[in-house]
């Protein structure tokens, strides 16, 4: 008889755990997107090349990380939140350094350096990645903000040559997390943009 309940009972509790064990949703991983190909080196290419340091950006603690955090402002603006099943692929300071590095070597003359032990350069580019969030008006809309502080030290006398904020607000094409992704994105793009203009007004030429 004993036998006989088991026999009958194990496909329910089988199908008892199947319920209780679901298997975890599907994250959605992303990036920054393609930056622009298109190069616009000056055409006085054969002048000396200054040598640039791009040191990694550096953030507060709660940036720190791969989450897309976000804010709610019509209901607690001084609590941040992040989406569970949506991060990016690489900390946003992590991938903003690099299309940094990218875009000053493509679209200048400048020598990009990365690590300081591998040789002497001219000038470090300090970055600090202060803002990079998504922020809801309301339940249905939503903007980024992206900011951060450069700074352009002089290597040998260890001056501050310029320094310069940055800041960039942008609407979200949805209020959702790809709506942020793709918001932070092009607002990061064009910050960079930014960032590069002011580098190549402020570098001394040769």
């Amino acid at each position: 008889m004993i036998k006989i309940l088991l026999l009958i009972l194990v496909p329910y509790l089988l199908s008892g755990c199947a319920v209780f064990h679901k298997s975890p949703s599907a994250v959605s991983v992303y990036d920054f997107g393609l930056q622009q190909l298109a190069h616009n080196r000056s055409q006085q290419s054969h002048q000396p090349r200054k040598s640039i340091l791009i040191a990694d950006a550096i953030v507060p603690s709660w940036l720190d990380n791969t989450a897309i955090h976000y804010r709610l402002l019509y209901h607690n603006p001084s609590q941040s939140y992040r989406y569970a099943n949506s991060r990016w692929i690489a900390p946003p300071a992590a991938i903003l350094t690099q299309q940094i590095r990218d875009r000053i070597v493509t679209h200048t003359n400048e020598q990009v350096i990365k690590n300081s032990s591998t040789a002497k350069t001219d000038y470090i580019l300090h970055i600090e990645l202060e803002e990079f969030i998504q922020a809801f008006d309301t339940e249905k809309d939503s903007h980024v903000v992206v900011g951060l502080r450069a700074s352009l030290i002089e290597r040998n006398s260890r001056n501050l040559f310029a320094q310069k904020d940055f800041s960039i607000k942008e609407k979200t094409p949805t209020a959702d997390a790809a709506g942020a992704v793709f918001a932070l994105g092009s607002a990061s793009h064009q910050l960079i943009n930014e960032l590069v203009g002011w580098l190549t007004t402020e570098l001394p030429p040769y």
